[in-house]
């Protein structure tokens, strides 16, 4: 038990480490781990970080990072995306889509900013004046991709 616990806490600290730090390269991040008491091999922290769903992303202005859950230190993208809450009227779910309803010709936006994001729940996002048509990953209920939208915009009704 004493090892399910030691890799659910590396994890946590990985992913909080890619959340909050440039991480460039796995030896980056090893040593950040080291320095926190998680001495680990390459084999295990590659396959801590596949287990993690993180990837190397390329940075807008050159050099990589890592991302978790579409977040890496790299941006301030999701509170950014919070800070658009005000512009956003609704979200609704449908059978196949998510609809995000927002101020007249705050869509492109809203929708750019979302799609800099990179949820991996999401394929793409195609937005009008004043609607975003989101289109979740196969994996992904439009119903759980809603919830995920309200909790990245920190809307009242999440």
């Amino acid at each position: 038990m004493a090892d399910l616990d030691d890799t659910r806490a590396r994890r946590a600290l990985i992913v909080e480490l890619v959340r909050t730090r440039h991480i460039a390269t796995q030896g980056d991040l090893r040593d950040l781990l080291r320095a926190r008491g998680h001495d680990v091999t390459q084999a295990t922290l590659s396959r801590d970080l596949a287990k993690l769903g993180a990837r190397r992303v390329a940075l807008p202005g050159g050099g990589t990072a890592y991302e978790v859950d579409g977040f890496t230190a790299r941006t301030g993208e999701p509170a950014q995306l919070a800070a658009m809450a005000p512009l956003v009227l609704g979200i609704r779910e449908g059978a196949a889509i998510v609809v995000i309803h927002t101020r007249p010709g705050a869509a492109q936006a809203v929708a750019a900013l979302l799609d800099q994001v990179r949820l991996d729940s999401i394929i793409g996002s195609i937005a009008g004046d004043d609607t975003i048509f989101v289109v979740p990953e196969r994996r992904v209920t439009p119903l759980a991709l809603t919830r995920t939208l309200r909790r990245l915009l920190r809307l009242e009704s999440a």
